[in-house]
Order: structure tokens, then sequence, then C-alpha cells
């Protein structure tokens, strides 16, 4: 039967469905299987020397099945990451309290919240901070002092009330500050003691974006993995897609599978910063280079599907 050891001096095994049994002496195999056919060899699945699971890989269901064919109870795994998240701005208010004049709802942080699950870090939520150097400043200390990584939104470019950079200049290090790509021109890169540092800008489909693009390939490399950056695959307009020639432009785009079984992009809706609707509807993002101009029906885009569509 299956899973039984193959006896002393046996190398072949027929199966079962492939015989018949004209009388108890008599067993008619049809067809005669190959030589080695239905068994299974001692060590064929891991041989000796060769490794498994590295360091760096996220232990999957098939690896724990894999630990388990080997009677392996436990492994040595390190502990998540930890990382701090808050807001800036005095207009900022959470879901469940009330609304003044002038105020809107704190989208950002439920955002990151739901990215930062996906990568199975262990989150600090640490809330709306003011507009006020202060508490910025403590915002930041505090943050860095239990968190391995610290990721802000807004607070990045150059308004009154953007204390941000300054912040991180005054407490930290920045590594760099404003990139060429829409949207997330304000992002600003750096370290706080031991921790990494993201501030994102404050537009909502901007700090999605910027996420996807560097909080998440950091993340991913401090935690040990490889294969870090997005998957990009060349993929057929179906419709005109606007452009400017300046800044990468990450659209949102929906990828989906024509009749004949080609994958298609096409734009997702509205592409402005702010707007997110289209980012709800987008399953990608089309990666247009900063010196290109339209893009034409047919022509190929780079795509990068959203994490869920590839993991």
């Amino acid at each position: 039967m299956t899973g039984a050891q193959v006896p002393t001096g046996v190398d072949t095994v027929a199966m079962q469905e492939h015989t018949e049994t004209p009388n108890e002496n008599t067993v008619k195999i049809t067809p005669i299987p190959k030589a080695y056919a239905n068994v299974r060899k001692e060590g064929e699945d891991l041989t000796t020397g060769r490794t498994f699971l590295t360091q760096g890989k996220k232990i999957s269901p098939t690896d724990l099945a894999f630990l388990a064919t080997q009677g392996i109870a436990e492994v040595s795994v390190t502990r998540k990451l930890r990382v701090a998240f808050f807001s800036t701005g005095d207009e900022l208010r959470s879901i469940g309290e009330t609304l003044r004049e002038g105020d809107i709802y704190d989208s950002n942080r439920y955002s990151l919240y739901g990215l930062l699950k996906n990568l199975d870090v262990e989150l600090i939520d640490m809330g709306v901070i003011p507009d006020n150097r202060e508490a910025i400043e403590k915002a930041f200390i505090d943050a860095s002092n239990i968190a391995d990584a610290v990721i802000t939104s807004g607070g990045v470019s150059v308004g009154e009330a953007d204390f941000v950079k300054e912040t991180l200049e005054k407490v930290g290090q920045i590594n760099f500050w404003k990139i060429a790509m829409k949207p997330g021109k304000p992002l600003a890169f750096g370290t706080i003691g031991k921790s990494l540092f993201f501030g994102l800008p404050g537009n909502p489909v901007a700090v999605i974006a910027t996420f996807y693009q560097f909080v998440q390939p950091a993340l991913k490399r401090m935690k040990g993995q490889d294969i870090v950056l997005p998957l990009t695959i060349k993929v057929k307009t179906s419709e005109f897609i606007k452009k400017r020639p300046g800044r990468t432009d990450l659209q949102r785009g929906i990828l989906e599978q024509s009749e004949t079984g080609e994958l298609t992009v096409r734009n997702a809706g509205m592409q402005a910063s702010h707007v997110l609707t289209a980012m709800s509807q987008a399953n990608c993002f089309m990666v247009i280079p900063a010196d290109s101009g339209n893009i034409e029906v047919g022509e190929m885009v780079d795509v990068q599907p959203f994490e869920g569509l590839t993991s």
C-alpha cells in the first residue's frame, strides 16, 4: 500500500489499478511499469549537504511540512521587526472623533497599518502628532527608542508647519530628501539612532506609493530577505495613458486578462495623489519613466502588481 516500505530485492511497484487477478494464484499487470516506477528513493527530496531553509526566508506552510518530514520540532528564527508609525497634522482626527471646521479624518495611519500588517511586523501605532516642534521631536525620540523603523506621514514638505525634516536633522540624520517620483516627491529618508526613518508625504496615495517603492523593500531587507523589490512585468496598454515628462510616474492601473489570455493594463481612474477611489480600484502600478510622454494604446509599460497578487 502507499507509504509502505519497499521489500528487499524489489525496485519497481505496479499500481494496483493496473492489475487484474484472474485467479488467486495469478496477477496480471497491464501495462508493465518502467523500472523504478512508483518508488520514492531514500534521500531523494533532500540530499546530504544541501541547504533547504536559508536565513531570511519566511516559514511557509510548505516549509512546516518539510520540517515535519525531517522530524524537526524547532528552528531558530528572528523576532519580528518593530515598526512605529504616526501621522502629523493639526487638522487630522482619528476615526470616532468629532470633526470640527477644517478637520479631516486621518486615513494614512490606517493604510500604513494594513500595509505593515501584510509584512508581518510588530506594529506600534503612535496616533496623530500635532504640528508642534516639541511634540514631533518627542515622538521621534520615543519611537526610535522602541522601534527598528519609524514611519511618519505628512510634514515633510516646505510649509510653515512642516517640521519633520528639520526635526530629523536635529535628532538624527537625513540621507536624502525629495525624489523625482509622482506621487511622492517630498519623501525623506534617514536614521534616528539605530532606527531607520521614513518621512512619507501627507497625500494618501503618495503614502501608499512611497511605501511600496521604498519602505517595503527596506523592511524586507531588514528581515533578511533576498528578494525585496516589487515584481515588474511588461504589459500592453489597452487604453491611452496621459503622462507629462519630468518625473517617474506611478499611475494606478487595472491589470486584467483579455479573452485571448493576454495580460493588458488600463487606467484605474483619476490619478491625483489625494484620490483614493482609483487607488482602491487598482491592482497594480504602471511605472512610467521620467522622460516618457503619453503612452498610446498597445504600447508596452512596466507594471508592478500589488503584493497581494504575487504572494
